[in-house]
């Protein structure tokens, strides 16, 4: 078998993770908000993406409160359960929703977000987003009790601005803890924290990137511009302009250098977009691909078994260089 990469440190803390974890967004079972944005998958069908991905060395996993309002959190742990995993073995993400909350939910709600994961640990715990009814000051020193009544191990943050990013730092400095990671989006069609200042920060701070959506929603794959007629987007992808007929003139030249470097490398589109992800800023970012089939989990693992040339991964930075506005 072709080689792994190495484990990667996640920011200032003691947490290894490989440079792809799991996406579980789409183990929503049809729930909550966005619960229709993927096909409801069976039981059967979680245990297989979950089972191949730790086959295939993956040891991470993000999930989170608003995804089918907890069902991702209890499908993952039952999941791990019965293929005999511990807490040990596995390292979980999950995230707390601040919208219309204050910071008090984050230390009310703790209890459910452990409950649902059925003794896995929480190894990162993250606000899903800045719009809530407390400050990032407020969110923080919640967050820090719950590290003093080990309840969580370390602290991150998702789709959050640069400054906010340095307020939080800021506030856990004065209890000796950091901020371990912002989980944004980023891909080769969506590199605006190139020059938003994100990861000039986070790279300051010595904060991960934790990627989501690395393959655009699936347009990465190539398969939506390889036959428009028959291929086209489920659920509220197909409302996205990125999906349309000329979103998908724009990003057709990039999909074009992904599939010509996909031929070099006997790989798939995809494995060649989410290798670009995990190296062409170093080490600090990983990414969290989602999968809804058997293939789409192998398919990501396998992007961890090449690298990308230097030569190549700044050929795919050029003709994506329309994407950092």
């Amino acid at each position: 078998m072709e080689r792994i990469y190495p484990l990667r440190k996640l920011g200032k803390s003691d947490l290894m993770v490989t440079p792809i974890g799991l996406g579980c967004w789409q183990f929503s079972k049809g729930k909550g908000l966005g619960g229709n944005y993927w096909p409801t998958l069976q039981d059967e069908e979680i245990e297989q993406i979950v089972r191949l991905s730790m086959e295939g060395a993956v040891n991470w996993f993000d999930t989170a409160e608003s995804y089918g309002m907890g069902e991702s959190e209890k499908a993952l742990s039952q999941t791990l359960q019965k293929i005999g995993k511990s807490s040990e073995e596995v390292i979980i993400a999950t995230k707390w929703m601040p919208f219309l909350r204050t910071a008090k939910s984050i230390t009310k709600t703790i209890d459910t977000r452990l409950e649902n994961l059925s003794g896995y640990r929480i190894d990162l715990y993250q606000i899903h987003h800045p719009l809530s009814f407390s400050s990032t000051r407020n969110e923080m020193k919640a967050m820090i009790e719950l590290v003093q009544k080990k309840k969580i191990r370390f602290i991150g943050l998702s789709n959050y601005p640069a400054q906010k990013m340095r307020i939080a730092q800021e506030e856990l400095s004065k209890h000796g803890l950091n901020l371990v990671s912002n989980q944004v989006r980023y891909s080769l069609l969506y590199r605006k924290i190139e020059t938003n200042g994100i990861l000039e920060t986070a790279k300051e701070l010595g904060v991960s990137i934790i990627a989501y959506s690395p393959l655009a929603q699936g347009l990465l794959s190539g398969k939506f511009h390889a036959d428009q007629d028959f291929v086209r987007p489920f659920g509220y992808r197909k409302y996205m302009g990125a999906f349309k007929p000329k979103g998908l003139e724009k990003s057709l030249p990039v999909i074009n250098a992904v599939k010509e470097l996909a031929w070099k490398y006997q790989v798939t589109p995809a494995q060649i977009a989410l290798n670009w992800v995990i190296h062409f800023q170093g080490d600090m970012v990983v990414a969290i691909p989602g999968a809804t089939t058997p293939e789409q989990a192998k398919d990501n693992v396998g992007a961890m078994r090449f690298k990308l040339t230097q030569d190549e991964l700044s050929e795919l930075d050029e003709v994506s260089r329309p994407f950092k506005d």
